[in-house]
């Protein structure tokens, strides 16, 4: 006889959304959705920045953490500044930093916001009990995936309405349509939609920006084509240039994957450490990882170098533009060999 399965523990504090995140002394930020996750720390941090401009951060890897790390960090300042301690990897966590955390919980330091991100898993299940059943009066920010296309639509319109911005439902629409596969992409084409955009964003908007979803099909173009898929890319590129899409953009979707990808390689250290390195998110960094798997540095460096010379001939320097990217797109399918 099958036994029970172990019931999920009580939830006795906050669980909210991304967009809903305030300051706690304890923020749990839970959930798949990276680009959430990031964008809730980030509000966090200019939250607790606008009340004492003085914040001292600090940044723990918590699958590298070693004893004595979080109290360090929590003890008190010379000058008493208020204090965010951001924590990655707590889904990957050492057992130091279960039982430290656990024993921080507690008795939380004064002035100090202990932000832990945690992407899922069941590693730090005990952690995670303590702080959804009360111990250390914290919070959760949930940031799930968003699967529905109506989650995303939502997402969208978001957006436009914080800035109290219009945008028609059929811009909207095609907006979100477009940039369904990647929930980062969508928000950057609606901050450029808003900065740039000085009336109210239509259909015709929309399409002057990304004609036949040209930034949608030149990233899953340059998706398909690291990933080494170089007929499947090949068929999605044509699709693209018959839609309406011009070389440029396509050519810059490769650049922006490829230099992300050269900056990673070989770097050492947990995605927010890199992240603040090279001045990208952490599910940048997490991306360009899995990108990068199959390649060397040999082949990498051929196909930024092949890059550099298809960016001058879909900018006139070419007879045939759609010749130079297909070549491009054959080159960087076999990895650079």
């Amino acid at each position: 006889m099958a036994g029970k399965a172990a019931p999920k523990a009580a939830v006795a504090i906050p669980q909210l959304g991304w967009s809903k995140v305030r300051p706690a002394t304890i923020v749990l930020v839970s959930g798949t959705e990276d680009f959430l996750a990031d964008r809730a720390i980030r509000i966090l941090r200019d939250t607790l920045r606008a009340e004492d401009p003085s914040l001292e951060i600090s940044d723990l890897e918590a699958d590298a953490y070693g004893p004595g790390e979080l109290i360090t960090l929590a003890s008190p300042s010379l000058f008493g500044e208020p204090r965010m301690i951001r924590v990655t990897g707590v889904e990957k966590c050492t057992d130091a930093f279960i039982t430290e955390t656990l024993a921080y919980l507690e008795s939380p330091a004064d002035d100090t916001y202990l932000v832990l991100r945690h992407a899922g898993g069941v590693r730090g299940k005990k952690l995670l009990d303590a702080i959804r059943g009360g111990l250390g009066n914290g919070i959760e920010i949930v940031c799930a995936e968003l699967k529905k296309d109506s989650d995303k639509l939502d997402f969208a319109a978001a957006e436009f309405a914080v800035e109290g911005r219009r945008i028609t439902g059929g811009a909207l629409r095609a907006l979100a349509s477009a940039f369904s596969d990647d929930l980062a992409e969508l928000a950057a084409a609606c901050q450029q939609l808003l900065a740039d955009a000085s009336e109210e964003i239509t259909e015709a908007t929309v399409e002057k920006y990304y004609s036949g979803r040209v930034e949608t099909n030149a990233f899953r173009v340059a998706d398909i084509a690291i990933a080494g898929r170089y007929g499947e890319a090949l068929v999605l590129l044509r699709h693209a240039l018959a839609s309406g899409a011009d070389p440029v953009p396509i050519v810059a979707a490769f650049a922006s994957k490829l230099r992300t990808m050269a900056k990673i390689a070989g770097a050492r250290g947990g995605s927010g450490q890199l992240a603040q390195q090279f001045g990208l998110a952490p599910w940048q960094v997490d991306r360009a990882r899995r990108d990068l798997q199959g390649w060397d540095d040999a082949g990498l460096g051929r196909c930024i170098e092949l890059l550099a010379e298809t960016d001058a001939a879909v900018k006139g320097g070419g007879r045939d533009p759609v010749f130079a990217i297909e070549r491009m797109i054959g080159v960087i399918s076999a990895r650079g060999a």
